[in-house]
């Protein structure tokens, strides 16, 4: 089990209360100091079945100034993640072969 986190998020350090809650063993990843590559982060979206902008916060000011407004391909939406990892939406947990954004936290339970 892994959970994608931002410790300065409040639903993301709610979603690591689940985990921990679970008694499973988990890992942390913080993706804001080990960035995804364009690769894995492909690969998450496709195990989250979404498509790339889903996985968008689109409030972020850097989206607002930087992408909105713009006919983004999917691979330019996932360079836009990788290069600023603050609009990716977080919580993502993976477990037992499947992956879920954590929106309310209390979803993740669904798939411990």
């Amino acid at each position: 089990m892994k959970i994608y986190h931002n410790p300065r998020c409040s639903k993301s350090r709610q979603g690591l209360e689940i985990l921990k809650n679970s008694n499973n063993p988990f890992e942390v990843v913080k993706y804001l100091e080990k960035p995804f590559t364009q690769e894995e982060l492909a690969e998450l979206i496709k195990l989250l079945g979404i498509k790339p902008i889903d996985l968008v916060r689109k409030n972020e000011t850097i989206w607002k100034t930087e992408y909105k407004g713009k006919s983004l391909s999917d691979n330019e939406i996932i360079d836009a993640m990788v290069a600023n990892p603050k609009l990716i939406e977080r919580p993502i947990v993976i477990a037992n072969g499947k992956a879920i954004i954590g929106r309310p936290p209390e979803i993740i339970k669904s798939i411990l």
